[in-house]
């Protein structure tokens, strides 16, 4: 088969944002106005085409990030709309992971906030281009100037606007665009499609010139031959901005600016035009990176060519009651056709494509092949995860998989019914093969289910799914935070493990030194063992052990982390040495060096924000100052009060409620991870004391 839209005419991008910016209405609208769909529909009402979940439509927010695919000037747009709630971050994180472009969406009153600052940092990890539109125009306290403002300063980006508003609030009637210098108001806000281009008015041409005249000064900027040009006529035509503004957006080195208001359909056709002319195609961006399998020194690289081998990464799977298991990937070369085995590198395993999937977010279309720059959804992989990677079985390549944050919090879960537990069980697997952020754990002690996730939001959606779509009642206990141990000195030590039972023996003898990194690094196992005093077929069970080890800490049974193991030295026997030894070997020479290091408990430490009237700021502030808080700055934006600081995850369940109270429903509170940070000595003996107590009471 012929491709029927050229490779340059793809646009794979998402949309993301701070939650409440309004990402999904946007989405809608795009949707809407691209002809895919002919109804518009809203969060509010629970309609929303990309917010299909139950949970989804009840709550007005983005759970899962959901794809679809339509047109628009003769260019096939992948559009994926990502939640704004830091709880689902993983979900933007897969998604940033396989997108060639992004829209930044900002709220024209709250401007840039904490998520906001979060996802911009996550796009810029995986070096993707952005445009920024900024909604909700017409809300009360917007301003547009001010938030291009906060995008240069608080984000370091070149944001450059190529329209500017007309009006504001109530009075937000259309936008100037720069680049043709006209006036484009839109008379109907029932559907938007009524679009009128006039002569700009006469009170705005002075403004209008004025930002013109930046917009032409940043595109000279960019290139030597439009400089000597702008220096010699002071203007550019609109093929050479457009086409410059093209090249530095996909270089990243600009943020083409939009704004509009999606509710009342204004805006969002310059923003599709936006997507097309500025966001790259699969071929404008470098090609994909990965290696040999079993050798990460040999690099391949695997360009945008339906005619290079095929290679492909999973980036989410989703459980469909009616087509089992639904596997996301992103085409990155090659074709896959339908019933073609693929080579899972990851998993070292043969796998069949049955039915390739365009999705549109719950529905599905049914296609013969995929093509380089496809993102479809695959049946039949029952044995791939999120971040494995697909491929010609002739031509092997392992590309870099996705990064997840770890859960900060857990809860445990038990079944109401009688002989439920293989369900719950069940549906659990299911449930964490679709979230990487979503842990399963059974402590051993306390003889408890136990399911980690990245906070109340999550844990509570995890919980109501097991519920709803697996028909498992469960009663969940209360969260608990998930702290980590650290030591805070190096130390190096010996352990032989040595025992006679009659039989034959067992015998392992280790010498190792323990390194506390910086935070965030993880652990590291080296292996400086010289001469053959340990041999190396039981080198990798000492790190087997040490890691067993780490995973129920000696201090208070939590997971250590940033740690550096090293072996030095050690001894064998001929006859009594085994795996199982020098693994038990491993195991208990970490646990007493750990508990020599003069061990600390570690908490994870949110970055909040709360938007106050000024009336309620003392009492909200007290309140984070009464929970361990750290107030970093307290301004004023858009008439309100903002009190921005750092508190420890542990004080703050049900904080949300709490403003809402001293309030009276009039502020709003967000937060996003930050760090882990030491807790208190004095806190820290309670924790343990605590853990330690409920452990030997079950």
């Amino acid at each position: 088969m012929e491709r029927k839209i050229q490779l340059e005419r793809i646009r794979n991008i998402g949309i993301m944002a701070h939650i409440d910016a309004g990402k999904t209405t946007v989405s809608e609208r795009i949707l809407f106005f691209s002809g895919k769909t002919h109804k518009l529909g809203e969060v509010h009402d629970g309609k929303a085409t990309m917010d299909w979940m139950a949970q989804e439509q009840e709550r007005g927010i983005t759970i899962t990030s959901a794809a679809t695919t339509t047109t628009w000037r003769d260019h096939q747009i992948t559009l994926i709309d990502t939640p704004g709630h830091v709880d689902f971050t993983a979900e933007v994180e897969r998604s940033l992971r396989v997108l060639d472009g992004v829209v930044a969406l900002f709220c024209a009153v709250g401007g840039v906030q904490p998520q906001s600052e979060q996802v911009w940092r996550q796009s810029e990890k995986y070096n993707v281009p952005k445009i920024a539109f900024i909604n909700k125009m017409d809300r009360v306290g917007a301003d547009f100037f001010s938030v291009v403002a906060e995008i240069q300063n608080e984000l370091g980006a070149n944001a450059v606007p190529v329209v500017i508003p007309i009006g504001a609030e109530d009075n937000f009637d259309g936008v100037i665009d720069l680049l043709r210098m006209k006036a484009v108001y839109y008379r109907d806000e029932k559907t938007g499609t009524a679009i009128i281009e006039e002569e700009i008015p006469g009170e705005m041409i002075d403004e209008a010139r004025r930002w013109r005249g930046n917009l032409v000064e940043k595109c000279a900027e960019q290139c030597d031959v439009l400089l000597e040009k702008f220096v010699e006529t002071g203007d550019l035509s609109e093929e050479e901005m457009l086409g410059i503004i093209r090249k530095a957006t996909i270089a990243r080195h600009v943020i083409p600016v939009f704004c509009g208001a999606a509710f009342k359909n204004k805006g969002v056709q310059r923003l599709l035009d936006g997507i097309v002319n500025f966001l790259p195609s699969p071929v404008e961006v470098d090609a994909i990176m990965g290696h040999e399998p079993g050798n990460k020194e040999v690099c391949i690289e695997r360009a945008a060519d339906d005619a290079a081998p095929f290679a492909a990464l999973a980036f989410k799977i989703m459980a469909d009651r009616h087509m089992g298991k639904l596997t996301y990937i992103r085409v990155y070369s090659g074709v896959l056709k339908s019933g073609s085995v693929v080579y899972n590198t990851s998993q070292d395993n043969e796998q069949r494509v049955g039915r390739i999937l365009r999705m549109h977010a719950i529905r599905q279309e049914a296609i013969e092949e995929a093509r380089t720059g496809d993102i479809v959804a695959v049946i039949g992989l029952n044995r791939t995860k999120t971040g494995n990677t697909l491929c010609d079985p002739d031509h092997q390549v392992v590309l870099e998989a996705i990064e997840f944050p770890a859960p900060v919090m857990s809860i445990s879960v038990k079944t109401t019914g009688r002989g439920e537990n293989d369900k719950m069980n069940h549906a659990l697997y299911m449930l964490s093969e679709e979230d990487p952020t979503f842990i399963v754990g059974f402590d051993d002690e306390t003889r408890e289910t136990i399911i980690s996730g990245m906070g109340e939001l999550h844990l509570d959606i995890l919980v109501d799914r097991l519920k709803r779509e697996f028909s498992v009642e469960v009663e969940a206990g209360r969260p608990e935070v998930a702290y980590r141990e650290a030591g805070t000195i190096d130390v190096e030590g010996q352990y032989k493990h040595s025992k006679q039972t009659g039989g034959r023996g067992q015998y392992g003898h280790v010498v190792m030194k323990l390194e506390m990194t910086d935070p965030g690094t993880g652990f590291e196992f080296v292996n400086n063992v010289k001469g053959g005093n340990i041999p190396s077929e039981y080198i990798p069970s000492v790190e087997k052990g040490v890691v067993q080890a780490m995973m129920r800490g000696p201090f208070a049974g939590y997971p250590v982390v940033d740690t550096r193991v090293t072996l030095l030295d050690g001894s064998h026997h001929e006859v009594d040495s085994s795996e199982h030894a020098f693994m038990e070997a491993g195991r208990v020479c970490f646990r007493e060096l750990f508990l020599k290091s003069q061990p600390e408990l570690l908490e994870p430490v949110m970055f909040v924000e709360a938007v106050t009237p000024e009336e309620y700021m003392g009492a909200i502030s007290g309140s984070i100052c009464q929970r361990r808080g750290r107030i970093e700055s307290m301004d004023t934006q858009a008439g309100q009060k903002v009190i921005r600081g750092y508190v420890p995850l542990a004080e703050l369940f049900g904080y949300a409620n709490t403003v809402r109270t001293l309030s009276q429903g009039r502020a709003a509170f967000t937060m996003v991870f930050e760090r882990y940070e030491a807790v208190p000595y004095s806190t820290a003996e309670e924790i343990v004391k605590k853990r330690r107590a409920a452990n030997k009471i079950r």
